[in-house]
């Protein structure tokens, strides 16, 4: 069994951190080929019933009239998402897109709620009428016209995001696709510049971490452990950056943990970042052996283990106190947690 960082002091890990390092590493887990579902995650039998319907009011995508799409997507308004899809775009794009165009102030709120709507509730009809009604109306009246139009020429060094295997030649290109199929390499293709998963991955990245936060909860409230979980982008007095647990409360911290798993190495070397700074606060008008908080991280995914000056970095910003989902059973003894169990 590995040596761990937080089973020996600082000045033991200064000597050797490679090893310590390597430890970490060796209990890294990384589950990125399993996603959760999340609320508002679209079946593909609900996905399809909104393509076959589109497809239907547009006599095979040979007529996209703005009318009759905006009805489709009233009466089924799952054909919201995949008219999107069609496009390649995110909401707000589409909503940046649509006001642009025709002058309707579609925001990105609007657009984001209406996008969540349509997923929670796919068999649901719009109740459509004043602002919504005008600002749909002129989303798929943009949509259509980007649609027939298809890509424009672009310089040489750049690439149009309509110039994809069914949009690029406008209607007749969506006709042909939806009739003979997709040749395989090219959906391969858009595959690899769109990253498989990519959107679904992006709205249930708090989902992911959350699986980690709950693991600590339960760690700390089965030792009798007083905590406060912050929440997403809250204010605490005294901290730049809140972190994820305060203990005991943000009105005396004496240990804040920091919780994030990441499978990109770009997103781990910011919170390492993070880590450093909150361990620098810790230590302003301090000397070493007295911080004002101690500082743990709780960390998972593959991101972290990729550099390795990184984790260096973090394991002497906590002083060891670095965790993963393997050996979060001893979080509460080999940190300061443990003076205030109560169970």
């Amino acid at each position: 069994m590995p040596t761990y960082p937080f089973e020996v002091t600082l000045d033991v890990i200064l000597k050797n951190p490679e090893s310590y390092v390597d430890a970490v590493f060796s209990c890294l887990e990384s589950e990125f080929l399993v996603l959760p579902k999340g609320a508002g995650f679209v079946e593909y039998p609900i996905f399809e019933r909104g393509y076959e319907s589109l497809k239907a009011a547009t006599v095979g995508f040979t007529q996209i009239d703005p009318n009759k799409v905006y009805s489709v997507t009233v009466s089924e308004p799952i054909a919201i998402v995949v008219l999107r899809s069609m496009l390649g775009f995110t909401p707000p794009e589409w909503g940046y897109l649509t006001t642009q165009r025709t002058g309707v102030p579609v925001t990105q709120g609007f657009v984001r709620s209406l996008d969540r709507k349509v997923r929670m509730t796919p068999g649901t009809s719009l109740n459509a009428n004043g602002v919504t009604k005008e600002r749909l109306k002129a989303m798929v009246q943009t949509a259509c016209q980007l649609l027939t139009d298809g890509a424009p020429d672009v310089d040489e060094d750049q690439i149009h995001r309509l110039n994809k295997a069914d949009t690029k030649h406008g209607t007749e290109g969506i006709r042909n696709l939806a009739s003979i199929g997709v040749p395989y390499a090219m959906l391969l293709y858009e595959r690899f510049l769109g990253r498989p998963f990519a959107g679904h991955r992006d709205s249930v990245s708090e989902l992911i971490g959350d699986s980690l936060e709950s693991a600590i909860e339960d760690v700390l409230s089965k030792a009798g452990v007083s905590f406060r979980k912050t929440k997403r982008a809250e204010r605490i007095e005294g901290f730049d950056q809140t972190p994820d647990f305060i203990i005991p409360s943000e009105f005396n911290p004496q240990v804040i943990i920091e919780a994030k798993i990441t499978e990109d190495d770009g997103t781990a070397r910011d919170k390492v970042t993070r880590i450093q700074h909150l361990g620098e606060l810790s230590l302003a008008g301090r000397s070493e052996d007295n911080p004002k908080y101690e500082v743990i991280a709780c960390i998972g995914g593959r991101g972290f283990g990729v550099r390795r000056e990184d984790m260096k970095k973090m394991i002497q910003a906590t002083r060891g106190k670095v965790f993963t989902a393997k050996t979060l059973n001893r979080l509460v003894d080999c940190t300061r947690i443990g003076d205030f169990r109560s169970r």
